[in-house]
């Protein structure tokens, strides 16, 4: 299995990951402008290492991970949420989309237009997510 993980790693670095992962990191380095944005920041670059190497790992919510709420997984998380959606979410689920879709035209690119949708409903709400192995 692990020689397979990386492989499907190594193949979708190649024919996207790449580029995904550098626009989460571009918007991570946005978000360090202000001090507001530190927080965003910080998980643009966590996502943005899931985006560059997405298999053997998922996203979940903090809060199952923990069994509690926290800062990110409340209220002032959904606020969050929106705001992170209306400033960047969008733009990346419509990179993610667009990779998804051009890796769906071909049978052999379905495992990763799947991976491209995860991260796509990723890119919508990551206040309160986190990236763990998967099993």
């Amino acid at each position: 299995m692990a020689i397979l993980r990386l492989i499907f790693n190594i193949a979708w670095f190649i024919l996207g990951g790449f580029v995904m992962g550098l626009a989460w990191w571009f918007v991570g380095l946005l978000c360090f402008i202000s001090i507001i944005g530190i927080p965003f920041g910080r998980a643009c670059f966590v996502i943005g290492e899931l985006a560059f190497w997405p298999f053997g790992q998922e996203h979940i919510s903090r809060e199952r991970l923990s069994g509690r709420e926290d800062l990110g997984t409340g209220a002032l998380g959904m606020v969050g949420n929106i705001i992170w959606f209306l400033l960047f979410g969008i733009w990346l689920a419509i990179g993610h989309l667009t990779h998804a879709l051009a890796s769906f035209v071909t049978i052999i690119g379905i495992p990763f237009g799947i991976q491209h949708l995860k991260l796509a409903l990723l890119s919508l709400t990551p206040i309160g997510k986190t990236v763990v192995a998967s099993h």
